[in-house]
């Protein structure tokens, strides 16, 4: 450009360079948004004079909030590299972003924002643009977005705790209340810009909170437009971050977390949640909500209530499987069924069918002892009292959630969000080039696409969902046929290889080698699928098109949930329900695709491998989690500030120290939620099979609550932004407590046992059943027998069949059906207690409290008279020119007959 145009830019709409993520909408009109939308927008003419951004000098005040004029706030801040100082040569697309920046910010001036930019003081080919919102600009959008504002502070009175004689106790459990003042509660209603009187406004700069004001601006930014072609506009900054255009765009932190502000006004809020949030020292102290709402906005501080909440939840069912484990552990050298299986004279002599083909051979029972008595820690009466305790701790926990909810959604005015109220999403109004008459006003509407075509954007997304499902099936198969093949392997060449390790020996079994490698290939294969199957789902989601944000979010939880659901769950539900259900009998074995035979449980049953795979995926699974979330921002962090170094003697204002930190996802929390739900599938969905679930959880949530507060207080930019069932049938289907309740109940005593009393003793017997080694076949008949198999004819397994020489050989016993029917009546029962469990919950707990209910109706009320008296003073305005008319008229008629009568 020559230097006539250093201050304008005549923009060139021929020269178009196509970038990457546009976002385009087709003009039928003058506006991109109707007035509701954004009515303070005026299109800038094609090919009009576009005026350039007023620059200024940093003044040197490090932890300033302003402008240079030190009254405007900053709100926003949008950095992007200076194309003239490139050193590389500047070509069209240099140029083009150029273009596209400067019509932007002109679109953002001539809407009534006003911006300063700044150059840095650490590369000088950045520039900062600062972003400010007048008060009228405020007060417009506010109503916009229908966000609500305090009217008069609450004057109903609050009921006194009846705990309160704790408090001297209490407090030093909550954060300091000198730092960290109780906020005002206030009545507060959706502000109406013609209402302004109305609302309880003290202090203008202050009514607006900060992370108000930054969602407004960020609602204008994703929504100005960048470029004008003909019929065609191009808008949001979004697209630009995405083109390269801007390299950044964030709200800013208002000081340090670790140096207060120097600044006498600052409120210091994140230095604040930083001391008594996030910093280590305050691990066993209460979160301060109301202050992480004010800075973040609602959507994270009902993330940290929420984690909060359930963590706090957490701690009773912790207590009750710790206390389920140490029974366990101290009851496993006396549990008679693992004593039988460890006695020479019982364990000892019973001689177990081999468990593959050929190369395996027959196994004395007592070799199993250790996990037998492993498995004794888990498989308990303890178990069962767990797992009925687990299906009332859920149906609590969502009880008590949903009215500690209520009053949040109250004091934090959300709890009138409706769907009509939240505004499309900038990409949304983009494509929307299609016309339709709206079911509820019955008027003319721009949608994005016909109801054809929407049929087929969702039948897709289904489509590729179902398509990644299937994959995980798949892959569960593949470790299948591992678990089969490597076990195999194990069985021929484990104990031979282990001979120089011989006190580990007895303990390193092939079955317990398979399931723990199987576990961990199980878990790699578990966060590929994961880190593919994002990518998959934000782009089919974006593909769909939702119409709003809560909308975009849904969709996209759904996908991710269902996948993950199953690719989490899937190995576990196999263990707990399929394995070792479907293995026929040594004679007739059943084999997988024709050639690998299915694998057996251990005489004990499966529920120590599905606890070793809980154990494999939850720790694995959390310290992915830390490395992900907390070493990698850290490391991004200390990379860049020593790239970026620079001498101690200059100050760097806060718009840059805000720019060194690592911005937040496009999804924000999203993420932090889908791992908090699925780790409360696996505390309830499988708590039975491992008691230390809720343990395991607890402290990682008491790491996480304080971790996620560390890394977005100190790592990442400020943000603008707003199975019960399952556990009866592990109980029933993997636990082999239903088969012991049977067998002591009724096959211990007349007329099926021996014994004159009820007992466990001869259970390991009674539940092994016999095999003539006569009846192998060819295929299944091992090649080798071991020297102590002298002249055995029979072995044992694990069923409930007839024996050998009976007229119903190795069919089903009446055992088997007894054991069938205890495990369906042991889930109806449980189906049971837990509903009615919750139909009395439920019917006890209101889910909204009454102290709230009585707020919310006298907020209502206050918000009808204000409502009311306004549109009296309106209808009083309007019609006083009328009444005056008719006054004087009727004056004038009275001194018309008073001068003729006189």
């Amino acid at each position: 450009m020559n230097e006539s145009m250093d201050n304008i830019i005549e923009i060139d709409f021929l020269s178009e360079i196509k970038l990457e993520g546009d976002t385009e909408i087709k003009m039928g009109m003058e506006v991109v948004y109707s007035q509701e939308f954004l009515p303070t927008f005026e299109t800038i003419p094609e090919g009009a004079s576009v005026p350039k951004v007023e620059k200024a000098e940093f003044n040197g005040k490090s932890d300033s909030l302003f402008f240079n004029d030190g009254v405007r706030r900053i709100d926003f801040v949008l950095v992007y590299e200076d194309e003239d100082m490139k050193e590389i040569d500047k070509n069209r697309t240099f140029q083009k972003r150029k273009q596209r920046r400067e019509y932007f910010e002109a679109s953002l001036m001539k809407m009534g924002m006003e911006l300063e930019a700044a150059r840095s003081v650490v590369d000088e080919k950045l520039l900062f643009v600062k972003v400010h919102m007048p008060w009228d600009m405020l007060c417009t959008y506010a109503e916009v977005l229908h966000i609500k504002l305090p009217i008069q502070p609450n004057d109903l009175s609050t009921t006194s705790s009846p705990f309160n004689f704790l408090s001297c106790i209490t407090r030093h459990f909550y954060p300091s209340e000198d730092l960290i003042a109780k906020e005002t509660e206030y009545f507060t209603a959706p502000f109406e810009k013609d209402r302004l009187e109305y609302f309880y406004v003290k202090d203008r700069d202050l009514f607006f909170t900060p992370s108000m004001r930054s969602r407004m601006a960020y609602y204008i930014l994703s929504r100005a437009p960048y470029e004008v072609r003909g019929n065609i506009k191009k808008f949001g900054v979004t697209k630009l971050l995405d083109g390269g255009v801007y390299k950044a765009a964030y709200p800013l932190h208002d000081c340090r977390f670790n140096v207060r502000s120097k600044e006498e006004e600052c409120p210091n809020e994140r230095y604040l949640l930083y001391n008594e949030w996030a910093h280590p020292k305050s691990f066993y102290k209460m979160q301060p909500l109301d202050l992480i709402r004010k800075y973040y906005g609602e959507k994270i501080g009902i993330y940290f209530a929420w984690l909060g909440f359930y963590t706090a939840m957490l701690a009773l069912a912790a207590i009750v499987g710790l206390g389920c484990f140490i029974y366990g552990y101290t009851t496993q050298e006396t549990s008679t069924w693992s004593k039988e299986v460890c006695d020479p004279l019982i364990g000892g002599n019973i001689v177990m069918c081999p468990q593959c083909d050929k190369e395996c051979t027959y196994w004395r029972l007592n070799s199993t002892c250790e996990s037998s008595k492993k498995l004794c820690i888990f498989d308990n009466y303890g178990t069962l009292v767990f797992a009925v305790f687990m299906a009332i701790w859920v149906t609590v926990f969502l009880e008590f959630w949903k009215r500690y909810q209520a009053e949040l959604e109250y004091e934090w005015d959300t709890v009138e969000f409706l769907e009509q109220e939240e505004q499309p999403r900038p990409e949304y109004e983009a494509k929307c080039n299609h016309e339709r008459i709206n079911p509820v006003t019955r008027v003319k509407e721009k949608v994005p696409y016909t109801a054809c075509g929407r049929c087929i954007r969702v039948s897709l997304g289904i489509g590729t969902v179902l398509f990644w499902i299937v994959l995980i099936l798949a892959s569960v198969v593949a470790i299948i046929v591992y678990r089969l093949a490597i076990f195999f392997s194990f069985s021929t060449r484990l104990q031979s290889d282990l001979k120089e390790l011989e006190p580990f020996k007895e303990y390193v079994t092939a079955q317990m080698a398979t399931s723990v490698t199987a576990s961990i290939i199980s878990f790699v294969v578990i966060m590929v699928l994961n880190i593919l199957y994002e990518r998959v789902a934000i782009w089919i989601t974006d593909f769909e098109l939702p119409r709003t944000k809560t909308d975009y979010e849904n969709s996209l939880t759904l996908k991710m949930f269902l996948f993950q659901f199953v690719n989490y769950y899937s190995s576990c539900f196999y263990i707990a329900f399929a394995k070792g259900k479907v293995v026929g009998y040594p004679g007739q074995p059943v084999y997988l695709l024709g050639k690998y035979r299915n694998e057996e449980c251990d005489p004990g049953g499966c529920l120590i491998e599905l606890t070793t795979q809980l154990t494999v995926i939850m720790g694995g699974k959390a310290i992915w989690n830390n490395i992900q979330e907390v070493l990698l921002p850290w490391m991004k962090n200390l990379i860049f500030r020593y790239c970026t170094r620079v001498g101690s003697e200059k100050v760097i204002p806060r718009w840059e120290q805000d720019y060194q930190l690592q911005p937040i996802g496009k999804l924000g929390l999203f993420y932090e939620y889908l791992e908090m739900v699925i780790q409360f599938g696996f505390v309830t969905l499988f708590v039975a099979s491992f008691p230390l679930a809720p343990v395991l959880a607890l402290v990682n949530n008491l790491f996480e609550i304080r971790v996620d507060a560390w890394k977005i207080i100190t790592q990442f930019r400020r943000v603008a932004i707003l199975a019960v069932a399952s556990n009866a049938m592990i109980i029933a289907f993997t636990s082999d407590m239903i088969p012991r309740l049977v067998y002591y109940w009724s096959f211990s005593v007349y007329p099926y046992g021996d014994h004159s009393s009820h007992t466990m003793q001869g259970y390991i017997n009674n539940t092994l059943s016999v095999f003539d080694i006569q009846d192998f076949s060819n295929k299944s008949r091992p090649l080798q027998t071991p020297y102590w198999f002298n002249n055995s004819t029979t072995c044992r397994y694990r069923d409930f069949r007839y024996p050998p020489g009976h007229h119903r050989q190795y069919e089903y016993s009446i055992y088997y059906w007894h054991v069938i029917a205890a495990k369906m009546a042991f889930i109806i029962v449980v189906e049971h207690i837990v509903y009615l469990t919750k139909f009395v919950l439920s019917y006890v707990i209101p889910d909204v409290p009454y102290t709230v209910r009585e707020q919310i109706k006298r907020e209502k009320y206050l918000s009808q008279v204000i409502l009311h008296e306004t549109n009296l003073k309106l209808v009083t305005k309007r019609l006083k020119p009328v009444a005056d008319k008719i006054l004087k008229h009727n004056e004038d008629k009275e001194e018309e007959i008073m001068d003729l009568y006189f």
